[in-house]
């Protein structure tokens, strides 16, 4: 799609001053664009991202949400013609997993996610195990790749759905995608970008998930619970780090497809082996049996 056509179309963007790219999307084409009076983002979609489970009119009816609660960038225009949203640039510093893996940070992300989770319902839903599903048609119907052995785990993976499916949480507003770099750090504290995955969820996804994408030690996933929930209830962090080994199955296929269909330049396989790899780890290790008993048990402390 056309960058001209966006900044022609939008009349905050007209007659900018610089127009510089942003690195690090791995689905759209993403821009930061300096005028006399703001700065912004100009982010273009991929192709065939529908095939990815993103779905643009919950994107932004979930992004323009997120902002009413103050956690998320303003909506300046959606281009749907142009397969482009231009936001409101979060003027800070994105966070990294490292910063994550030190550990001061937890309170921080917990309170984040508490903002996102208390403002109105997005648009869709969102399920872990329902598009690690659709991902897996896709792949099959397509002929994208699969990894060794991974068709051999779904009945772990069926019993991890349904031991989760006993005591489920109630589902609130989520960004469902906890990169550490989706946290913007203002200096007032942590506001929470990319929307293109958002949906209701249980709150534990996102625990889980972060703790996942920054590889934190089980004890940081204790504490992040502990400062979400009040306390590191056994049933909570099971749950979180249940959700965590599927996303990282589920995202596996994420990347097979991305590997089919995108146009950026990324080794988007050795991406999603390495998560296979590590929920390969979780499935086959000794705690699973128990996690999944834990996870359909009342709160108790761990």
């Amino acid at each position: 799609m056309s960058l001209e056509a966006v900044l022609e179309s939008v009349p905050e963007l007209r007659g900018a001053l610089s127009v510089d790219d942003l690195s690090g999307g791995l689905t759209n084409t993403n821009y930061k664009v300096i005028t006399d009076s703001a700065s912004y983002v100009v982010r273009i979609a991929g192709r065939e991202t529908e095939l990815l489970g993103i779905d643009r009119e919950n994107e932004v009816h979930n992004t323009i949400a997120a902002a009413e609660t103050g956690i998320g960038a303003r909506v300046i225009a959606s281009l749907p013609e142009h397969a482009a949203l231009v936001l409101e640039f979060i003027e800070g510093t994105r966070l990294h997993p490292d910063d994550l893996r030190r550990g001061d940070r937890l309170a921080d992300v917990a309170a984040a996610c508490r903002r996102l989770h208390s403002g109105r319902r997005f648009l869709l839903e969102f399920d872990m195990f329902d598009l690690q599903r659709r991902y897996l048609a896709t792949v099959r119907e397509r002929g994208f790749r699969l990894p060794a052995g991974y068709l051999d785990l779904e009945p772990r993976i069926r019993d991890m759905e349904a031991a989760m499916r006993v005591r489920p949480e109630r589902r609130v507003p989520c960004n469902n995608d906890l990169l550490a770099e989706n946290f913007i750090d203002t200096g007032d504290g942590l506001r929470l970008i990319d929307y293109e995955y958002s949906g209701n969820n249980e709150p534990s996804f996102e625990l889980g998930n972060s703790w996942s994408e920054s590889r934190l030690s089980l004890d940081q996933l204790a504490a992040l619970v502990g400062h979400y929930y009040g306390a590191p209830y056994r049933d909570k962090i099971a749950r979180a780090r249940l959700w965590g080994v599927i996303a990282k199955y589920g995202w596996m296929l994420w990347a097979s497809i991305q590997e089919g269909i995108s146009g950026i330049e990324f080794d988007f396989w050795s991406w999603g082996l390495e998560k296979y790899e590590r929920a390969v780890e979780e499935l086959d290790g000794p705690q699973f049996t128990q996690l999944l008993k834990d996870v359909t048990s009342a709160s108790s402390p761990a």
